[in-house]
């Protein structure tokens, strides 16, 4: 008896956590309409995705490569995420026009301003082709026939594909390539800026409030796409005309309460869903660590100096973001890692997992001693890891002169090829956009922090032979500061002259002592690291691979959801409040009134316009607020429990009938770790309500002619 009580409180256990509503990232063709039914939704899975006949699918464009959007009217206007947006309304904006500081709102088509490169791309089709990609692969190939193989057939599969001629045709790896998936797609390459709030609204809380709850950000932006005159993509041109979508989003103020049933549709980039507890132990001892550590010396150093000096702001917002938004998100992991016993709940699956092997010789002969292999790995990798991350925080992502030092090495190995050319006129283009927005003693302030950590901490076997002497002198004699010149002139004030006579730019850059010292940086990382830590990240995964086969055939009663990769995807959940750690639980709604709570006159991150203020005092919230007169409340943000990621920000977050009720944004800090392991108690999605988006373009804005444009659900 206690035997089988054993066995069934295992099952039972096994059984509940397969059991899980709502979450994943499913790939739209293959959706548990069953599932999200029994939850609240209304509408079909075909009116989600189908390839052949407008569907909500048809809304929502992957926006610059990174980001999500969706379609919200007849005319090809486009909702995204105020961040997403910040790279172009920062690109039109100057001490003039601070469009990040004041706001920016087009009053007809004539005023909405081209971005250069922008584009918005829609998936037409999805389908499953595996077996042509698999097709002649064994188990037995070594992994570089393998990836041969499979390299080819994708290129045979992609240029065989029927398609129209503006469409494009990739294939994507799913399931760690147990399964391949074919997109077509349309890129439309004429996005136009039609609406930002200052960043006061757009950005309100900044790093303070990022990746928490309770929120209050406007987090939205608004462009349009043009197509030509038979609306088909087009390069921009004053001839395009607003492009008419196959479907568009309508906009719900009806309003939403807990429990609600909501599906968030984008482009989440990536996630690892499937590591074992050796890997995430390693995430949360050595990467996550590293990793805040560099970055928090780098933030330290840019926000005094933006604090101080309103240009520097303007020039380092959209790169400061960037780097605080990982840096934050990485410290949220570890804790929601920590907090969901993330480790010790793998090494249960394990656990079972190995048992249900050991009792099928077939699965035990191909998969027994995976784990053992795998953590073994691991734990060698373990130092490598460490070189690889600070060389690639600490002198590639973090420090701009450092990076230019590096990528200066490619131009001088290409001395005398035919490639030098090519190589020189993209380096110019680079430098030409880098140079716009950087300060040299600011960055050198920044690096050599950066490289004082990096002498500290990386292991001394895998730093050069010689002492790394980098200093300010260094600093002050490199023509990649601009302090010494090249062809009589600043590299950063005329980057093409600079780089006129080739023999002189190579000499240059050949006796400049900061390529000298960063040269010698990449050589011992080329030779000690590297090749080590490439070749055992290919070990692991090659076995991550068959791990993933493995519980697909050991757990048939599990469903598992494929990892993100820049695909578009469903996930779905419901409406519901959260528990920060050590904090009382919050509601799933927040208000103007807790924004003017939060206010701060004068704060870069909590300052308000006075005209947002006003119009909350006098409660003029016209039809998008909640309640009448003087209990009158404006919703500004709620959350959920869908599984987002990055490239989910800019995704519509709809209701059960497929109408937009938010723009999804961002994540409760703890729940950053649903990257790795999603926990539906502790994962929160955080959205935009789309009345307070609303409420902005038209009371606050006065932008209303757009909402003519949209079909209001009331």
């Amino acid at each position: 008896m206690k035997l089988h009580l054993a066995v069934l409180s295992t099952i039972l256990a096994m059984g509940l956590s397969f059991a899980q509503q709502g979450g994943g990232m499913w790939i739209p063709t293959e959706l548990n309409e069953s599932e999200m039914k029994q939850m609240g939704m209304q509408i079909s899975a075909e009116d989600i995705f189908t390839p052949n006949a407008p569907s909500i699918k048809d809304a929502i464009a992957h926006f610059g490569g990174g980001c999500t959007s969706e379609v919200i009217s007849s005319k090809g206007l486009l909702l995204t995420n105020h961040h997403c947006g910040y790279g172009q309304i920062q690109s039109h904006s100057s001490l003039e026009n601070d469009y990040l500081k004041n706001g920016f709102w087009a009053m007809n088509n004539s005023e909405e301003l081209p971005n250069k490169g922008l584009t918005a791309t829609f998936i037409v089709d999805i389908k499953d082709v595996t077996d042509k990609i698999l097709q002649g692969i064994s188990d037995e190939m070594t992994e570089e026939k393998r990836q041969e193989f499979v390299k080819s057939n994708i290129e045979i599969i992609s240029k065989n594909v029927v398609k129209e001629a503006y469409q494009d045709v990739f294939i994507r790896a799913f399931y760690k390539g147990n399964k391949y998936y074919q997109f077509i797609t349309e890129t439309y390459k004429d996005v136009r800026l039609v609406g930002a709030p200052p960043s006061a609204i757009g950005n309100f809380g900044m790093d303070t409030d990022n990746w928490s709850w309770p929120r209050h950000t406007g987090d939205f932006s608004l462009f349009r796409i043009y197509a030509d005159k038979n609306n088909k993509p087009a390069e921009y041109s004053p001839d395009n005309v607003p492009y008419t979508p196959k479907h568009f989003l309508p906009v719900s103020i009806k309003g939403i309460k807990e429990g609600d049933f909501t599906f968030v549709f984008g482009f989440p980039g990536s996630t690892d869903e499937y590591l074992p507890a050796s890997a995430l132990d390693q995430i949360l001892k050595t990467t996550n660590p590293a990793r805040i550590g560099i970055r928090d010396v780098a933030l330290k150093i840019l926000n005094a100096k933006m604090r101080q000096d309103n240009a520097t702001r303007i020039k380092y917002a959209s790169k400061y973001a960037r780097i605080s938004n990982y840096h934050k998100k990485w410290s949220g992991e570890s804790l929601g890692l920590k907090k969901s016993n993330a480790v010790e709940k793998r090494k249960e699956f394990e656990t079972e997992f190995t048992k249900r092997i050991a009792a099928n010789s077939n699965w035990n002969k191909n998969y027994g001693s995976l784990l053992n292999e795998m953590d073994e790995l691991y734990t060698f990798q373990a130092p490598y890891q460490t070189a690889e991350i600070y060389f690639d925080e600490a002198i590639y992502r973090n420090s701009e002169t450092f990076r230019v030092a590096l990528l200066v090495q490619n131009l001088i190995k290409a001395k005398g090829t035919p490639e030098f050319s090519d190589l020189k006129n993209r380096y110019i283009n680079y430098l030409k956009g880098l140079y716009k927005d950087y300060d040299a003693d600011l960055d050198q302030e920044v690096s050599l922090a950066l490289i004082d950590l990096y002498k500290k901490n990386v292991p001394a076997e895998f730093l050069p032979e010689t002492a790394i002497h980098i200093n300010a002198s260094t600093f002050q004699s490199s023509v990649l500061t601009g302090k010494e010149r090249i062809n009589g002139v600043s590299i950063i004030e005329d980057t093409e002259k600079a780089f006129e006579n080739d023999e002189v730019l190579i000499a240059a850059l050949e006796n400049d002592p900061l390529v000298q010292e960063i040269g010698l940086i990449q050589k011992a990382y080329e030779q000690k690291v590297s090749p080590k830590f490439t070749a055992t990240q290919n070990q692991l995964n090659q076995l991550q691979r068959t791990y993933m086969k493995a519980q697909l055939e050991v757990f048939p009663d599990k469903k598992f959801f494929p990892d993100a990769n820049s695909t578009l995807r469903v996930t779905y959940g419901k409406v519901d409040g959260y528990k920060p750690e050590d904090k009382p639980r919050y509601p799933y709604q927040t208000y103007l009134d807790g924004v003017i709570e939060k206010y701060v006159p004068g704060d870069y991150e909590f300052d308000l316009p006075q005209k947002l203020i006003d119009l909350e005092k006098s409660k003029d919230f016209g039809i998008y607020g909640e309640g009448k007169k003087k209990k009158a409340k404006m919703p500004v943000n709620f959350i959920a429990t869908n599984h987002t990621t990055g490239g989910n920000s800019g995704s519509p977050a709809l209701d059960k009938d497929g109408n937009l009720i938010g723009l999804n944004f961002d994540r409760v800090w703890e729940g950053t770790m649903s990257d790795l392991n999603y926990d539906p108690e502790i994962c929160r999605n955080i959205m935009v309500d789309a009345r307070y988006i609303l409420f902005i373009i038209d009371k606050f804005a006065g932008a209303g002619y757009l909402l003519d444009e949209m079909k209001i659900v009331k």
